[in-house]
């Protein structure tokens, strides 16, 4: 696989990117959190993905990594913007959707599968509203419909807006602290990934001016329920019943507001994806996918006990999964 490389998108961005899987499998967009770079997708998971029968393509939303950093907008007064007396921001969710539909157009691709994760998810949701026609299907993970609509806890909140870090040991840390507090408590975290894939971002770039634009454009974009409830598409909605950062309200609402949405609450799930739910969260993502695309590919045969059911009509409360991330048979409400 090639390194990262950056292509010029219609919104005047930069944007880089990189490709996994056979360019003849449906492709998947997949979409990352506040902050977050590329590089931090775990490549033991895109491999699982590109295993079941996906492309995948991953990049770097604005001002993170070594996509376009809006440098000359400056620093975001974060006391304001916190407080509600900030009411501008240099962008929105909607101009970050725009760059993945961009993106989809140097690429040369009419449609794609799109997956975001927390902030991710929340530009995905604005993709398929403003771009219907370029999402086949649509997984939103962890994320939220709305500001303040599945609010942090003091806790969370706390640790995710504590001081940047100035060095790279130093932004280890600050990761693993916010783990701690934010990950998911029933399942063990992977320490040694968190390291690693932290000290890869701070290599490639460390930003924390352009970090607080992204959380303006979080704070200040619009509800996205009214029209969530245009979608037509094939959608998906992962939340952790123990997230407390994005806390699973926002799972619940997003699902609500979407017509034939399917709902997954995972309990002790926090706001990550552990390993050991890896194959649940894939086995949802490849049903969504195949019943999407116009002609099914078949699944790979996963044995009985491990099979993700497809929900064919429209689960408002979702599948209730064990500690285990085994189902008990049922919608739960």
């Amino acid at each position: 696989m090639k390194s990262a490389q950056a292509v010029a998108v219609g919104t005047g961005m930069d944007i880089a990117y990189k490709r996994y899987g056979d360019e003849g499998h449906p492709p998947l967009l997949m979409v990352h959190g506040f902050g977050v770079q590329l590089t931090a997708w775990n490549p033991d998971l895109l491999t699982m993905l590109v295993d079941r029968g996906l492309q995948l393509i991953v990049f770097d939303n604005r001002d993170v990594g070594i996509s376009t950093h809006l440098d000359e907008a400056g620093p975001i007064d974060m006391a304001a913007l916190m407080t509600g007396r900030l009411t501008t921001a240099p962008y929105l969710l909607s101009d970050m959707a725009d760059d993945a539909a961009g993106l989809l157009d140097a690429l040369g691709f009419e449609s794609a599968h799109v997956l975001g994760v927390s902030l991710g998810g929340m530009i995905a949701q604005s993709l398929a509203i403003q771009h219907p026609d370029r999402v086949r299907s649509l997984t939103s993970i962890m994320s939220t419909p709305a500001p303040g609509v599945g609010a942090a806890t003091p806790a969370a909140g706390q640790v995710l807006l504590a001081p940047p870090a100035t060095n790279r040991e130093g932004a280890i840390e600050r990761s693993l602290g916010i783990a701690a507090v934010i990950g998911s408590p029933a399942y063990p975290r992977d320490e040694a990934w968190i390291r690693e894939s932290v000290g890869i971002a701070w290599d490639r770039n460390h930003d924390p001016v352009g970090v607080g634009r992204q959380l303006a454009a979080i704070r200040l974009s619009p509800d996205r329920r009214p029209a969530l409830g245009e979608l037509g598409m094939p959608v998906l909605v992962v939340h952790g019943e123990a997230d407390p950062l994005i806390q699973v309200d926002g799972g619940r609402e997003t699902a609500a507001a979407i017509p034939g949405a399917e709902l997954l609450v995972v309990p002790g799930m926090g706001h990550d994806i552990p390993r050991a739910l890896w194959e649940t969260v894939v086995d949802a993502v490849v049903a969504l996918v195949h019943r999407a695309e116009p002609v099914a590919r078949p699944p790979v045969p996963q044995p009985a006990e491990n099979r993700h059911p497809e929900t064919q009509k429209h689960a408002r409360w979702g599948r209730l999964l064990d500690s285990k991330g085994n189902s008990p048979g049922g919608d739960t409400a």
